[in-house]
């Protein structure tokens, strides 16, 4: 399940204190972001349900988009113990995000 971010300061908190977190960025106007943010929420909480879920509307929270260098949506960041892993843009496709997750995900949390 995503959280809704309300602030920069909640962000940074969030991305420091998860071992992975996927920030999904999004504003209202983008329709393809309203059709995919399912599909990541069930692509996460079936295959990587150690990851938690942050959802930000840059339209919104500008600061923490432009923080993160994020000027299109949708936009997905992908930070294992606070780093950036991958960086998806626009035009996503879900078994391609799956795929880049697998690795970082497995070596992270792997019995």
């Amino acid at each position: 399940m995503f959280v809704e971010i309300e602030s920069f300061e909640e962000f940074l908190k969030l991305k420091e204190s998860e071992p992975a977190l996927l920030a999904y960025f999004s504003t209202e106007a983008c329709n393809v972001c309203k059709v995919l943010k399912p599909k990541v929420n069930e692509l996460i909480r079936s295959e990587f349900p150690k990851i938690k879920l942050a959802y930000i509307k840059s339209d919104i929270l500008p600061e923490v988009a432009a923080q993160n260098q994020v000027f299109a949506a949708p936009t997905i960041l992908v930070f294992i113990e606070g780093r950036e892993y991958i960086r998806k843009s626009r035009n996503i496709g879900i078994s391609e995000l799956q795929c880049e997750i697998e690795r970082p995900y497995s070596m992270m949390f792997s019995e």
